[in-house]
């Protein structure tokens, strides 16, 4: 049985990528098969993939969901969209001197000005105005980018750009499903080619994805809840490469969740929910073969799920061998292909 200082590491803070590379699919990747560590670059993906297999990737698109302002008493105010709920409300973190009561009003960004509804758990329901346009037009165009907490600088243009994966579509994340990073149009065109499958499901990534988990006993552990859906289109896809003896290869730990979510009758149902899947070792996957994704903070869920899919004695090894050979963290860091070990 694991408990969370199973899953700590010392990482130096030269290790967390603060920029992107300038290509996308420059970036380095470190192959774990069983016990086996090879180090590649990422646009050695293709060589890795094999016509038939189907890749899965999460089409959502970041928010610019940070907002700065100001309450009617004049104390300011940190604004964090979590989640959409329709045109009109979102529900949010709110940072204040003082937690708003339902109907305070907010001016955001010196634009416009929402009112506090009730709270949910730890977020707050936030009403927006019913002129300037529906709420994804209004944090389009006043929010702020949600740059990951590690990365030191505030969201420039670039990061507007390289904080999104090129197959983005889908608004409603609060942080970018970072394994898709590393793809540009020419590398999907080239796997396209070799006749890799390429499938898409949306699952909007919450803050919750950055926290760690606070407790030594992981069956303590609350979950995160996140929307996700999937089409019959990527069913169909996934079937026919389970048929053919053929990989499903998600793309990022995002992926992979939804796909596990939609497959807890034992195969991929299409259709849409929230998910709250923790990912822990002892986990039987039911339809995930192998993972493409970036290195993990410590003691998070995802550092948990990536043991429980290939292996932790192997993930061990595999972080220690990316400290050593000066791999880059995180977000806009290097990239890891797993395959799982059954």
């Amino acid at each position: 049985m694991y408990s969370l200082s199973d899953f700590d590491f010392d990482l130096p803070s030269e290790r967390i990528a603060q920029v992107p590379l300038p290509d996308r699919s420059a970036s380095r990747l470190l192959q774990l098969d069983g016990d086996r560590i090879s180090d590649r670059h990422f646009a050695d993906i293709v060589g890795q993939l094999q016509a038939g297999d189907v890749l899965v990737m999460n089409n959502t698109r970041v928010l610019k969901a940070r907002f700065f302002g100001q309450k009617e008493s004049g104390g300011q105010v940190e604004v964090l969209v979590e989640r959409v709920l329709d045109n009109r409300t979102v529900l949010a973190q709110v940072r204040a001197s003082k937690s708003p009561k339902p109907g305070t009003r907010i001016r955001l960004a010196d634009a416009f000005d929402v009112s506090t509804g009730e709270r949910a758990g730890e977020f707050f329901t936030l009403h927006f105005p019913t002129e300037g346009g529906d709420v994804f037009e209004l944090i389009e165009a006043h929010g702020r980018l949600p740059l990951p907490p590690y990365i030191e600088h505030t969201a420039d243009e670039f990061d507007e750009q390289r904080y999104q994966t090129v197959y983005s579509k889908e608004p409603g994340a609060v942080a970018a499903p970072t394994a898709g990073l590393h793809f540009d149009q020419p590398l999907l065109d080239k796997l396209a080619a070799k006749g890799v499958a390429i499938a898409y499901v949306t699952l909007h990534v919450g803050a919750g994805t950055f926290q760690p988990v606070r407790v030594e006993n992981l069956n303590e552990h609350k979950m995160h809840s996140e929307w996700y859906t999937i089409s019959q289109e990527t069913v169909d896809k996934v079937a026919a490469a389970q048929a053919a003896g053929r990989d499903v290869v998600a793309v990022g730990t995002t992926s992979l969740r939804a796909l596990e979510s939609a497959s807890q009758s034992g195969s991929l149902q299409a259709g849409s929910g929230d998910t709250n899947l923790f990912i822990t070792p002892g986990y039987r996957f039911k339809t995930v073969s192998r993972l493409i994704t970036n290195f993990h903070l410590p003691k998070s869920t995802l550092m948990m799920l990536v043991s429980a899919f290939a292996g932790y004695d192997e993930i061990r090894k595999a972080y220690a061998h990316a400290i050593a050979s000066e791999y880059r963290f995180f977000s806009y860091g290097d990239a890891m292909l797993l395959t799982r070990k059954d």
